[in-house]
């Protein structure tokens, strides 16, 4: 007598990430043929900082370009986190649920933080620099939110439960901002020496202990 064992069946719904990406990557070619030449500074930067210097006017902070690229940074980042999450079994790859606290935490917490950093920078009266800072940032960010994109499409559909992946991309990521501070360093050389006090308070209270906490939040819930 043959016995029948039934299994569940688990069905993974993903059409909502399927959706984000979709629109991601419509908002990508709508920059790709709205600002073609800018497009194309944009994906040099990664070893190249002209589009730094072309675009260095702070108006561009709230550009369409700048924006709708901060916002594929936050999908992208996103997800990345949605995975890591995963992967250690924290949550499911396609809870839509956490995917929403985490890029609400994220946009919060980017937001606040660039809040702050003005409040200050009124105070010490260094706005501009500070404008000019948070521009370089920007642009370094979404760039690499950019190219995370296409890594979340594949690892999403494919998971690829390997741990050195994270890492790689972790390690990736912490060494492309030190060259972002470094640039920073390097193009607003004779300004942070001039105030070197504020640039290391600024470095201290805005740039490590938010990111420690978050870190800190996140490990212990």
């Amino acid at each position: 007598m043959n016995i029948i064992q039934l299994s569940e069946r688990i069905i993974v719904n993903k059409d909502w990430a399927t959706l984000l990406f979709v629109m991601a990557i419509a908002v990508v070619a709508l920059n790709k043929t709205i600002f073609s030449i800018r497009f194309n500074e944009f994906i040099k930067l990664g070893y190249s900082d002209k589009y730094n210097k072309v675009y260095k006017d702070t108006n561009n902070l709230l550009s369409w370009f700048t924006i709708s690229m901060f916002v594929i940074q936050l999908i992208s980042f996103s997800f990345f986190i949605l995975l890591l999450l995963s992967y250690f079994n924290y949550t499911k790859v396609d809870n839509y649920i956490t995917y929403i606290q985490i890029i609400t935490f994220l946009f919060v917490f980017i937001l606040s933080k660039f809040l702050i950093e003005k409040i200050i920078a009124t105070v010490i009266n260094s706005e501009s620099l500070v404008d000019k800072f948070n521009l370089i940032k920007v642009n370094y960010r979404a760039f690499l939110g950019f190219v995370l994109l296409p890594i979340n499409i594949v690892m999403y559909y494919n998971f690829w439960p390997i741990k050195e992946v994270f890492f790689i991309i972790l390690s990736v990521f912490l060494l492309y901002n030190l060259f972002t501070y470094y640039f920073l360093v390097k193009t607003f050389q004779k300004i942070i020496l001039s105030k070197l006090f504020y640039f290391i308070l600024y470095l201290c209270t805005l740039e490590i202990v938010p990111y420690y906490f978050m870190y800190y939040w996140v490990t212990k819930n």
